[in-house]
């Protein structure tokens, strides 16, 4: 009889492409996935992986076998949340995707709230784009998924997978504090046509809103800077590289030389949870969800986050 952990390392290479990736979602080290892969070959007497320049592909027998591994590991998954909902309690595994600034902002303190209240919990924590994250829940490689959108630019929502608001995240034009737009209480969108910008990389959810927001305005943006981390992002701006559009959620202090100002109309991004329908029942879910309602809450009554 095959190990399940083996089909499980199988389905996540087929899922992410890569050994290394599958290694990051599952919580391993790439030796160790490779070794589950090794013991599978063995097992099944099939080569599963071939190299192919710096990295490995499935074989056409590995790409059979990991459709069959999705649809055991489904069935296992259906069993797990059935014996979870009658124990009444939240134990196993709990893997979450996150957005980056909603991993800082937000989970933290959700995460030591589910350790505390959840000791048999396993709760894992993954960062992930909210594009990415969307369809690691629709295939069954994370549970749970906290991810934003904006209203210009919603993110699909896959068939079987349910969502939860979690409510507006503001975003402000940061810019250096001696910058002319600084003087305005509020500034109008057309005041940010012909600037230089700093951005995440485009295929990001944030990117793309900016570029849709800036050409709307009747602009193609000048994106001179694609980062991934609002840090470097907040660095360039104070050197005085350009503007920036930056979510107040997990941003924290503004150095001395920038200010925020808000931006008319109010640019803002929603901020909400994913997860298998299937799974609605586990209590795991059922204990994130609150949690994750419970420290969302708090952090409006401190402002960072509105609505």
């Amino acid at each position: 009889m095959m190990d399940l952990g083996r089909l499980r390392a199988l389905h996540a290479v087929a899922v992410h492409g890569s050994v290394a990736k599958a290694a990051a979602s599952l919580g391993f080290t790439s030796s160790a996935v490779s070794q589950q892969i090794a013991k599978l070959e063995r097992e099944t007497r099939t080569v599963l992986l071939e190299k192919q320049g710096r990295g490995v592909v499935l074989t056409d027998a590995a790409r059979e076998l990991a459709g069959t591994a999705h649809r055991v590991l489904a069935l296992v998954e259906q069993a797990e949340v059935t014996l979870e909902e009658q124990r009444g309690a939240a134990v196993g595994r709990l893997l979450i995707a996150a957005f980056a600034t909603g991993a800082r902002g937000l989970l933290p303190g959700v995460l030591a709230e589910l350790r505390d209240s959840c000791p048999e919990l396993d709760v894992r924590l993954l960062e992930s784009d909210p594009y990415a994250a969307c369809e690691l829940v629709a295939r069954g490689e994370v549970d749970l998924a906290l991810v934003q959108d904006w209203p210009s630019v919603p993110l699909p929502v896959p068939a079987g997978v349910s969502r939860a608001d979690l409510g507006l995240d503001q975003v402000d034009l940061l810019l250096p504090a001696d910058h002319p737009l600084a003087a305005l209480a509020v500034v109008p969108v057309e005041r940010l046509l012909g600037r230089r910008w700093t951005s995440v990389p485009a295929g990001n959810i944030c990117h793309d809103w900016l570029v849709r927001t800036l050409r709307e305005a009747g602009e193609e943006p000048d994106v001179l800077y694609q980062v991934g981390e609002f840090e470097t992002q907040i660095a360039l701006i104070a050197a005085g590289l350009g503007l920036g559009l930056v979510p107040r959620l997990g941003r924290g202090p503004l150095p001395a030389a920038l200010v925020a100002r808000p931006v008319l109309p109010e640019p803002t991004r929603r901020v909400f949870t994913l997860w298998r329908t299937q799974a609605s029942r586990r209590p795991a879910i059922t204990a994130a969800l609150t949690a994750m309602q419970r420290h969302w809450a708090l952090l409006a009554t401190a402002d960072h986050p509105s609505g």
